[in-house]
């Protein structure tokens, strides 16, 4: 490259990086009091972003003229309310206090009545039958790493419940503590009311004397490799209720009209919501404002939009979305592809941008969902036409299930993230376990400034990508 032509480029990086940290500084400010969704904190932000994206040239792309722009998105918040464990055995009944038993639900109110305990070890692997399950309380062993898919999966075989046995480091006080803040869904979900209870070591260990069975010899038979479900001389009632608010908020979407929209449509998203005021009570610094996240992936989402916008009009439709709800389960992305605004077989490619102020310039590009697509031939060949890297490994997979594209996936969406921020993994870790939903994601606070150099470089790459997919004769639409 020439020094003039040298010179204009390094200057356009410039200004985009100025661009870049302006729409930061103004969407992780204080003022916006960490963009919660349903405060006056998401009505700024939307604001802010409408007028932008207003002003780059975008319309609409709700699709509907009783909504344009915002997309309404209803959500429910449930808390825990009431729970209540009693338990049967030779025909006394036995209540345990809040201090040793725990019952939580994800519906509005669960009871199971009488219902035969059912012990299933630490069951990894589960390999029960549901006439095994169905109708039993599912008895596991904690251990010294929960990770709640085990309980997911024997709930959704057909137990009535599932009681975790605290036999590792967690205790009822912890578990209470974590479980204490609201779990989201959206409004038109069935949560299904499934129940989940804790127990402490001690009281199941009571609870089980007089019967047939110790927790010894249960734990112990469980570590068997010819272990086999036990039942226990037990039933319990198990009850729990939860407190609903309902919580009104939108998803913003905008489009660039293509030449061709019958050949399909291209998708940009990012999450414009964080948790508000997070931080202890008696903190100085309460708000969790987001600069890293997702802050910056909105400002990225932005000025893609803009250049793009720049260049010659494109076959296809290109559709940019700042989802609510992410921060509370990907639940703006799960309602844009329950309720879309175009059939989702007609996306031919989606490219989620979450967390990119990380890397520095220079830094190499990883895909998180490779392999999970049709798209990484042609992300290549994308990244090799641009000189970027790109990462050949699935390292940033690791991470696939923490971002809105992991939910358009699951509608059979090809969506992938393709930044510099999993370039280097060490770097998203390091910011995973220090600023990360913490009110040190700030412009002031954070342990790892913002690196704009890679987020100007996922801008060029996204632009890139996004004049690719949007040629018809280069991505043909291909039926799902």
């Amino acid at each position: 490259m020439s020094a003039p032509l040298l010179a204009a480029s390094d200057r356009a990086d410039r200004d985009l990086e100025a661009r870049l940290r302006a729409h930061i500084e103004v969407l992780a400010s204080d003022d916006f009091d960490g963009r919660e969704p349903g405060t006056p904190g998401e009505a700024k932000t939307l604001r802010y972003l409408g007028r932008q994206w207003y002003d780059i040239g975008l319309v609409s792309g709700t699709n509907d003229p009783g909504n344009e722009w915002f997309a309404p998105v209803v959500l429910v918040a449930r808390e825990p309310a009431f729970s209540s464990a009693q338990f049967l055995r030779k025909g006394y009944r036995t209540s345990l206090s809040p201090a040793d038993m725990l019952v939580l639900t994800s519906g509005k109110r669960s009871l199971v009545r009488n219902a035969p305990l059912l012990f299933v070890g630490r069951a990894r692997g589960v390999d029960f039958s549901r006439a095994e399950l169905a109708g039993r309380v599912a008895v596991i062993l904690d251990g010294d790493t929960p990770d709640g898919e085990r309980q997911n999966v024997l709930l959704a075989m057909g137990a009535s419940a599932v009681l975790t046995v605290l036999d590792g480091p967690r205790s009822i006080a912890q578990v209470a503590a974590r479980r204490e803040r609201s779990g989201y869904a959206l409004a038109d979900d069935s949560l299904g009311g499934d129940l989940e209870a804790f127990v402490s070591r001690k009281a199941i260990e009571a609870l089980l004397k007089g019967t047939s069975h110790s927790l010894d010899d249960l734990e112990a038979a469980a570590a068997k490799p010819d272990f086999a479900p036990v039942a226990l001389d037990i039933t319990a009632t198990l009850e729990a209720t939860t407190r609903e608010t309902t919580i009104h908020t939108h998803n913003l979407i905008g489009k660039l009209r293509g030449r061709r929209p019958e050949a399909g449509a291209v998708l940009f998203l990012a999450h414009w919501d964080h948790f508000g005021e997070c931080g202890e009570p008696t903190a100085e610094d309460r708000i969790c404002n987001g600069a890293i996240d997702n802050a910056s992936g909105v400002a990225a989402l932005t000025e893609v939009a803009r250049r793009l916008a720049r260049m010659p009009q494109m076959d296809r439709d290109i559709y940019f979305l700042a989802t609510t709800g992410e921060e509370l389960g990907l639940l703006g992305a799960h309602a844009f592809a329950e309720d879309p605004p175009l059939p989702l077989e007609r996306i031919v490619a989606a490219f989620n941008i979450d967390s990119v102020a990380i890397a520095p310039q220079g830094a190499p590009f990883a895909i998180v969902g490779r392999g999970m697509t049709s798209l990484d031939a042609d992300i290549a060949k994308v990244a090799k036409a641009e000189h970027f890297k790109l990462r050949n490994n699935d390292e940033a997979n690791a991470y696939v299930k923490r971002q809105d594209g992991w939910a358009l996936l699951q509608h059979d969406i090809p969506a992938v993230m393709v930044t510099t921020a999993y370039g280097d993994i060490d770097r998203m870790r390091a910011f995973f376990e220090s600023d990360y939903h913490r009110p040190s994601d700030d412009l002031v606070h954070l342990s790892h400034p913002l690196q704009l150099g890679g987020e100007v470089e996922d801008v060029k790459m996204l632009t890139a990508l996004g004049r690719w997919f949007a040629d018809a004769r280069k991505v043909p639409l291909k039926a799902r």
